[in-house]
């Protein structure tokens, strides 16, 4: 699950919990609403905690002792 999935999952969880009044047989939508804002949250922590930290920047140098250094730009890796 992608970082814009689990927010759109907790929008639309919010919006059945908290903004339907509809009555709808055999189901319940703030039961629904609450278990996708879980899901929602749940897939962002999850984004968050597991890719976040392979988006890290890499400097290189390349120089010598003494001598002056050049800095290349940064790249991001995946």
């Amino acid at each position: 699950m992608r970082l814009g999935t689990g927010i759109f999952l907790l929008a639309l969880g919010a919006v059945l919990t908290f903004a339907v009044t509809a009555q709808v047989s055999g189901v319940d939508l703030d039961v629904v609403g609450w278990i996708l804002m879980a899901v929602g949250a749940l897939g962002v922590i999850v984004e968050l905690a597991v890719w976040a930290p392979r988006r890290r920047r890499v400097v290189r140098t390349d120089g010598y002792e003494g001598g002056p250094v050049r800095r290349s730009t940064t790249e991001e890796t995946y």
